[in-house]
Order: structure tokens, then sequence, then C-alpha cells
């Protein structure tokens, strides 16, 4: 192995039930560079990272994995990250109610004596890591659910730093991320690197890629298609998503034709909702908004600004306390107070959570995509499932969403954060609503499984139904609407439509709304 090599995997192959993962990979990363993997989802990125990180243990796969020119066998995550390997998942694995100190030393204990451990070392190690990624001001005695999911991600970071760690590893590191978030982050990545620190980053955010990246690999159904060297290729985003999906995506954001807008079919007025812990504390306030038929409207803000709280509060009052206001479908005031309720009225509410409310994780593919419409499309008449019906129908679907995986009984635990997502939007179109709510559907999804989603919504819109999209990408949310409301601290404070539409309007709003309610 070269010299300026840190690692060299060699002739990986992984293979899981019915399914080839990986197929002879070979993957060289230079020490001290930002090295990038990315590649549709069920691609083998994180199969790939699983690998070489201990996850899946030696023996599991075939291949040799080289670290500083020793050949290395991995049994577990421990052997890895003695050796300066760390990972970061995508599902953050910090627990919520101790502090961040207690996260960050976890298994990492610093003791004294007889294996007692030394809580001032570790709380004066905590400190200076937290330095080290940019949380000066952090009180390492706080619980880590008392902060945002952006200071969470850099607590992650400063947990593997304390590992003494010279391979990172980051799965989607900014999925949960707002743009800032996301910025402070890639900037932190960098400055590690001119500590030296070397680090492969898996991420569907090409844009992010490009700017931090020295190399990308791209991986495809399980083998590597090229990588892209910053200094000899073009580094762009079309070159990478040809070889990403195997064709061109000449318009990321497809032009929805032929679809009138229709007479409204979705209302909510004067709707309020209070927080579910403290019914002092206003979430929701007072909001009026309507969608029509072939009509996508989407939903904008910063984070924290109310979008999913209130999505949420309308879908059977799934979030708040105190909630009051009214819904009117097709003109006629309807009542919900459950989830039955939105249902049975034709709502659907795809989450931005899938793992928590959007999938049963240890059922299958079928039953996950097919739970929100037993009653209406698959009961006989003597009220008895249709097993060949459910089957038949969870099938098509899972072709059509393009879903990976051996077969519709393969359990949802097992896909890729994509193909679960997929699920999630196959249930909910399986259900034939007439509104829905889409919150971040594309989060944790690559350039042409997007796409592809894209493209459903405009069929859903072509169809004559309300649509409602969610997104912390501002460029996404207006790729996809015909009008957007501007929400800022629960309040809708604006809406902007056609060429109207700008990141830049939207953040103007924003701003004067803020600095007017603090004069106010």
């Amino acid at each position: 192995m070269s010299e300026d090599l840190i690692l060299e995997m060699k002739n990986i192959t992984k293979t899981f039930p019915g399914v080839r993962a990986l197929s002879n990979v070979n993957l060289k990363v230079k020490r001290g560079e930002i090295h990038s993997l990315c590649g549709e989802n069920g691609a083998g990125k994180s199969t790939l990272m699983n690998v070489l990180s201990g996850v899946y243990p030696y023996k599991s796969y075939d291949g040799d994995i080289i670290l500083n020119n020793e050949l290395c066998r991995f049994h577990n995550i421990k052997q890895s990250e003695l050796k300066g390997i760390v990972i970061i998942h995508q599902e953050l694995a910090l627990i919520p109610l101790l502090s961040i100190a207690e996260n960050m030393f976890l298994g990492n204990e610093q003791v004294k004596g007889a294996k007692i451990i030394d809580w001032r070392k570790t709380q004066v190690k905590a400190k200076e890591m937290l330095d080290r990624v940019g949380l000066k001001n952090e009180d390492v005695n706080q619980q880590v659910n008392t902060i945002g999911v952006g200071k969470q991600q850099l607590v992650e970071i400063a947990k593997a730093l304390a590992k003494n760690v010279s391979l990172l590893i980051l799965d989607e590191p900014t999925a949960s991320l707002n743009d800032e978030e996301s910025n402070n982050l890639l900037n932190i990545i960098l400055q590690l690197k001119e500590e030296g620190v070397t680090s492969i980053i898996i991420s569907h955010k090409l844009r992010e890629l490009t700017k931090v990246s020295d190399r990308i690999t791209v991986i495809r159904d399980g083998e590597v298609i090229k990588t892209l060297d910053k200094k000899t290729d073009e580094f762009s985003e079309p070159v990478i998503i040809k070889s990403m999906v195997g064709r061109e995506l000449t318009q990321i954001y497809p032009k929805r034709e032929n679809c009138p807008i229709g007479k409204e079919i979705f209302k909510v007025a004067n709707w309020n909702v209070y927080h579910p812990e403290d019914n002092t504390i206003k979430i929701i306030d007072n909001v009026n908004f309507h969608v029509n038929s072939g009509e996508v409207v989407g939903l904008v803000g910063l984070m924290g600004a109310g979008r999913t709280e209130l999505a949420m509060s309308i879908f059977g009052k799934s979030y708040g306390q105190k909630i009051s206001g009214n819904i009117y479908i097709h003109g006629k005031k309807i009542k919900i107070e459950t989830v039955k309720d939105a249902i049975n009225n034709k709502i659907a509410y795809t989450s931005e959570d899938r793992k928590t409310y959007g999938l049963v994780l240890t059922d299958s593919i079928m039953h996950n995509m097919s739970m929100a419409s037993l009653r209406n499309l698959f009961s006989s008449k003597n009220g008895v499932l249709d097993k060949n019906k459910e089957v038949k129908e969870t099938t098509l679907n899972s072709k059509k969403f393009g879903i990976k995986a051996p077969s519709i009984n393969s359990k949802a635990d097992t896909l890729s954060g994509g193909n679960q997502q997929k699920v999630v939007l196959a249930k909910w179109i399986m259900a034939a609503p007439d509104i829905l709510i889409l919150d971040e559907p594309t989060r944790g999804i690559d350039v042409g499984a997007k796409h592809e989603i894209y493209q459903l919504i405009n069929e859903l819109a072509e169809n004559g139904k309300a649509v409602i999209v969610i997104s912390s990408e501002m460029p996404e949310a207006i790729g996809v609407s015909d009008r957007v409301y501007v929400l800022n601290e629960g309040r809708i404070i604006g809406e902007l439509e056609g060429s109207e539409m700008s990141p830049e309007a939207i953040m103007t709003q924003i701003i004067r709304d803020t600095k007017k309610r603090g004069r106010d």
C-alpha cells in the first residue's frame, strides 16, 4: 500500500439472503483527505462502511481491509475504534436523558483507581472536545436532549475525537440539519482535515460533497463506478448524477404539464395549537391556508417555525393540546379528532421521522405498505383480509416505487433509509387519499429517487389531489410547488407563487417578521 494511503479495501463482497450488496469493491482513501461516497439508495455505501467499522464482522464478508499498511480483521466496532476508526451513523447514537459528558464517554469512561469513574476528568475532557467542534459555551452537564439536532451531531464528532480518531466516517451527517447547521458541520470537518483527521462522508447532498470533498467515489448496485478527483476531473453535479443513476437527469424538478388547478379541496381556518406539555405556550398561532385540486403547496420556514407541528396537529391531533380552529374538505366543515378520522376523510401524512411514526420496523414491507388500506382496499365482504389481493397490490407498488429488497416479506428494518421512505410513501398512496401532507419526503434519499418522487408528486397533482410539501431545502420546496406559505414562529407570515418564489424572498420575509416581533 502506498505511503500516502491510510486505507485500502480490496475486493470486498458482502451478501445478504437473496441479495449481493457489494461485489468486489475496491476503495483507496488518502491520508488527510475528505473522501465522499455517493450512490442511489441501496447502492451499498453504508454496507461498505459497516464492513470497515466492524459492524459486519470479519468472515461475514470476503475481501481485505488494509489500514496504515496493516491487514485488519475486525470482529466488532470496539476493535476498529482501537485502530482509530470511528463511524457516526445517520441515526444518532446518543442517550437522551444522559448528559453531554456522559454520552461522550459512554464506553470510553475516564476512570481512576479501581475502575471508578473520574467525573472531574470526564467533564474537563468533554469541555476540551466540545471546544474543538465549536461548542465552547455548552454546559457538559446538561441533558443531551435539551440541545438541537445540529449540536447533537457535533457532540457525536466530539465523542469521536475523544477516542483519538484518525479515520472518521460520517453517514448522512447533514440529513436532519438546516442550511446554517449544515454549513457549520462542514466547516468543522474541513477544520479536522487541517488537524490531520481523514474523513469519509456518505451523503446525497451533492452540492455539499462537491464543496468539501477531495475525491468522490460513486457506487452503483454494489460496484464502484468511478472515483473523481477534484484536482484532475470535472467535479460537477451532472457528472456525479449520471454516474450514480446511469443516465442524465436533464431537469431536477420535472415540469407539470396539462394539470389545471381546480377548486378548493382543503382549507384550514383559524388554527391554534399549544405545546403538548405546557398549555401556556402557543406553538401554532391563528394559521389559515388552503389547497386546491391539482395544486402543490409548500410550507417553508426555518427549523422551529412550526411546520411539522402544524401538519401533525391537523392529522388527527397527533401533536399538541388545546387545539382550535376548523378544517374544511370540499367546502364542508369536518371534525377530525383522531388519526382514524383523518384517514377516513382521505387525509394522509408522511412523517419526517419515518422510523418512529412511519413504519413498524420489525414487520414486513408488505404489512407496512398495506396497514393504512386494510379496511377500504383489502377486506372481503365478510371482513376477512384478502391475502391474495394484499400480496398482489403490495408487490405492484413495491415495483412501482423501486423498493430494493429480496421480497415484500423482508422486514422494514433491513432496508436502507431511502427504501424505508419509499415504503412510507407507498403506504399512503395505496390508501387513495385526496389530501397528502408530505413532511420532508426526500430526506435521506438519493438524487435519482428524489426525481422519481418529484414525478410522483406531479402525478398526484395531475390526478386532482391536493398536495402539501414540507421541506427544509428551500430550492426543493420552490421547485415542486405552485405556491408556498412562509411560516415563522408558528404563524403564516407570507404567501408566494410563481416567479415570486425564491430562497431570497422567503428569507427576506422571515427576517422582516423576526425584526418586527423583536421591536414589538
